[in-house]
């Protein structure tokens, strides 16, 4: 029987009033790396707004482990601003995720005044610096964070743990074979290059056993020669599930560092992002801006047929995630035999859409995919549309 999405559903141990996830994407609330009353008011709106499960972005493990220096690093400082967080959403009946990471080479280090780290040595675009290759030292420290935060974030009263294993991060930068050049135990066959994974996941679940879910965000393909391909998307899937160190898989896709618009599609918003860079960044932004922000045209579900075939492949608990704006999309996830459905666009241009397609006041959601909110996550992230008083737009490209 075909569940349904806007009914009662169990993730590991947590028991969520549906299925529908609010993807991780990252608030800019943290200016000062502490949790703040916007990005409470942000998460409970989409809390208040009918979704089983919002999701907070990039808690990183460690100082060099921030994308930038406006990022929460999970410690003892900011242990209370947490639990004040999880609290309020608790209190709208959502559960509450934390996406645990370590942004590794996709790091800015200038901005983090700490030397980014990637499974090898390379050349940062982001902080016009190297980006050192981790060591044995570096990955037994880091295994040990992600350990630590996991247990901080149980004791801020988190429901789930989201381990953040694409889009080039630390973890994805070993996968990828393009990025892991190493010739030691951690390079190499897939085996290897998913040992940082399997450590990080088994670690974690050792420390929390069933206190919360643990689920990881693996990648159906990076979209750049030399990164994750759907194949090793799959086999990564089988090695995490015959461990048993996961309770679900979020299916993503594409590369913060290499290629980040296969993973958003739609409208690639180049004069907007090199505005809100600094120099000389804004400056190399307007002249390779069109080569790195590459156009993908949206389509509904767009991760579907690769997620499928990770459906086929294992077991676990997916969540499909990918331009998911329509109740007969959600329906058909249901269908095709995924467990959850993990929404971001749609959900920051109508934080309440949850309820109203789940009331049958609509159909679907009228984000139209251009893509403006992407360089507003420096300054708190938001529909720009909204703010230009056109929220009755319309629904094109939905």
């Amino acid at each position: 029987m075909t569940p349904d999405v806007f009914a009662p559903a169990t993730l590991g141990p947590v028991r969520l009033r549906n299925r529908t996830v609010k993807a991780a994407t990252f608030e800019g609330r943290a200016p000062h790396g502490q949790v703040t009353d916007g990005l409470i008011d942000y998460h409970r709106a989409v809390a208040d707004g009918g979704v089983g499960l919002t999701t907070v972005a990039y808690l990183a493990v460690a100082p060099e482990g921030r994308t930038h220096r406006e990022q929460i690093v999970v410690g003892e400082d900011t242990l209370p601003g947490l639990a004040r967080l999880a609290d309020a959403i608790h209190a709208s009946g959502a559960a509450i995720a934390g996406q645990v990471g370590h942004a590794g080479p996709v790091a800015n280090g200038r901005s983090n005044g700490v030397r980014a780290l990637s499974a090898s040595r390379m050349p940062s675009p982001l902080s016009m610096q190297m980006v050192g290759a981790a060591t044995e030292a570096d990955l037994a420290r880091i295994t040990g964070q992600y350990v630590a935060t996991a247990r901080t974030l149980v004791r801020a009263g988190f429901d789930v743990l989201e381990l953040h294993m694409a889009h080039s991060y630390l973890v994805s930068s070993f996968l990828a074979p393009g990025l892991n050049r190493r010739k030691d135990r951690w390079g190499g066959p897939l085996e290897n290059r998913a040992r940082l994974a399997r450590q990080v996941a088994r670690a974690v679940r050792d420390e929390v056993g069933d206190e919360v879910a643990v689920t990881a965000k693996v990648s159906v393909g990076d979209g750049f020669r030399g990164g994750v391909t759907t194949d090793e998307g799959i086999a990564l899937a089988r090695l995490l599930e015959a461990d048993g160190t996961v309770d679900a898989l979020q299916l993503s896709g594409g590369s913060s560092l290499m290629n980040p618009m296969y993973l958003f599609r739609g409208g690639a918003p180049v004069k907007e992002f090199a505005a809100a860079m600094p120099l000389p960044v804004r400056v190399g932004m307007r002249t390779v801006g069109r080569s790195f922000l590459k156009e993908y045209p949206f389509e509904e579900a767009y991760f579907r047929e690769k997620a499928l075939r990770f459906r086929e492949a294992v077991g676990l608990p997916l969540m499909l995630l990918g331009g998911i704006n329509r109740r007969d999309t959600m329906e058909q996830a249901m269908a095709d035999g995924f467990e959850f459905v993990a929404m971001g666009r749609a959900l920051l241009r109508e934080p309440d859409l949850v309820n109203r397609l789940a009331a049958r006041s609509a159909d679907g959601g009228v984000c139209i995919h251009c893509n403006r909110c992407m360089p507003t996550i420096y300054t708190g992230t938001r529909c720009p549309v909204i703010a230009e008083g056109a929220l009755g737009a319309g629904g094109v490209g939905r």
